[in-house]
C-alpha cells in the first residue's frame, strides 16, 4: 500500500532548542525514525531547500544563495513533481510563505508550477509572502490551509513550510524567549496537522509524516557559514496507519527525496 507523504519544513530550527519547546516534535521523534543530517554549506535557505526538495547537490541544481542566480532547477524536479512523474494518478499539495519555494513569479520556484496538473486540481499550491507581511501571520495561514487540504483532499504527497522560527532567529538570536516562542507556535501547528492526519489514516490509507529543517542558527542569530550549529539538521519520520520507515541510520540531505519516493513505489 502506497503511503501518503506529508513533508513539513521548519526553517532555521536548532533541534536542541526545539526539543525543549516542541512537545509534538519530541513525541514524533520518540515514536518515529530519527537521524541527524549535516547540511552542505553555504547554509542558506535557497541551496539547502533546493537540495532537500530535489535530491540534487548544490553543484547540480546551481543554487548557492538566496538570489537563485543561474539556477538549474528546471532540470531538477522537486519531490512533488517526481512523485507525479512516477505515478500520474498522484495528487500533490504545497503551501509556503517564502516565495522562492512556490511562487512562479520571481526567484525559483523550487516546487515546479505544473500548470496542467494545477488546472486539473491534481496539484494545489498556496503561495504567501512572509517576507512582506511577516511570518507570524503568514505561517498561521499556511497551517490552516494545510490542515484543510489534509482533511478534505488527502493529497498523496505534500510539502508544508513554516518560517517563523527562522524569522525570530534573525531578529532576536536563537537563545532567547522570542525564538523559543516561535518554536512553540510552530509546534502547535504541527500538532494540528498530526491530528488531521490521524483522523484520516488507516491501514487502507497509511501516512508518513516527515519533519526536517534546512539549517540551524548561531546563538546571536544568523546562518550561512559552515559551523556545526549552522550545518546541523535532522529528519524525523513517523508512520500513521503503518510502521515507521526502515531507512539508513545515516544519510545525506540530497538522499531524502529518493527515500520518500521509495515509500510511494
Amino acid at each position: 500500500m502506497k503511503s501518503k507523504i506529508l513533508l513539513i519544513g521548519i526553517d532555521g530550527l536548532n533541534l536542541d532548542t526545539g526539543l525543549e519547546n516542541a512537545p509534538t516534535l519530541v513525541a514524533l521523534k520518540e515514536k518515529g525514525f530519527f537521524t541527524p543530517i549535516t547540511i552542505e554549506p553555504p547554509t542558506w535557505s535557497g541551496p539547502s531547500w533546493s537540495t532537500i526538495l530535489t535530491g540534487a547537490k548544490h553543484s547540480q541544481h546551481g543554487v548557492f544563495d538566496n538570489s537563485f542566480t543561474g539556477h538549474k532547477l528546471l532540470h531538477h524536479p522537486d519531490l512533488l513533481s517526481r512523485a507525479y512523474y512516477q505515478d500520474q494518478s498522484t495528487t500533490t499539495f504545497a503551501a509556503a510563505g517564502w516565495p522562492p519555494l512556490v511562487d512562479p513569479i520571481g526567484h525559483g520556484p523550487i516546487i515546479h508550477e505544473r500548470r496542467e496538473q494545477a488546472k486539473a486540481l491534481r496539484h494545489r499550491v498556496l503561495v504567501r509572502d512572509g517576507e512582506t507581511y511577516g511570518y507570524t501571520h503568514v505561517d498561521a495561514e499556511i497551517a490552516a490551509a494545510a490542515q484543510y487540504a489534509i482533511s478534505h483532499h488527502g493529497p498523496d504527497v505534500s510539502f508544508v513550510y513554516f518560517c517563523g522560527v527562522d524569522e525570530a532567529g534573525h531578529a532576536f538570536g536563537s537563545i532567547g524567549d522570542e525564538y523559543r516562542g516561535a518554536i512553540a507556535r510552530i509546534d502547535a501547528y504541527l500538532d494540528n496537522l498530526l491530528q488531521a492526519v490521524q483522523a484520516r489514516a488507516s491501514q487502507e490509507e497509511p501516512w508518513l509524516i516527515v519533519v526536517t529543517t534546512d539549517h540551524g542558527h548561531i546563538d546571536e542569530g544568523g546562518h550561512g557559514g559552515d559551523s556545526a550549529k549552522e550545518r546541523a539538521s535532522f529528519v524525523v519520520a513517523h508512520g500513521v496507519g503503518r510502521k515507521n520507515p526502515l531507512w539508513p541510520q545515516s544519510f545525506e540531505p540530497h538522499q531524502l527525496v529518493d527515500l520518500l519516493l521509495a515509500e510511494r513505489a
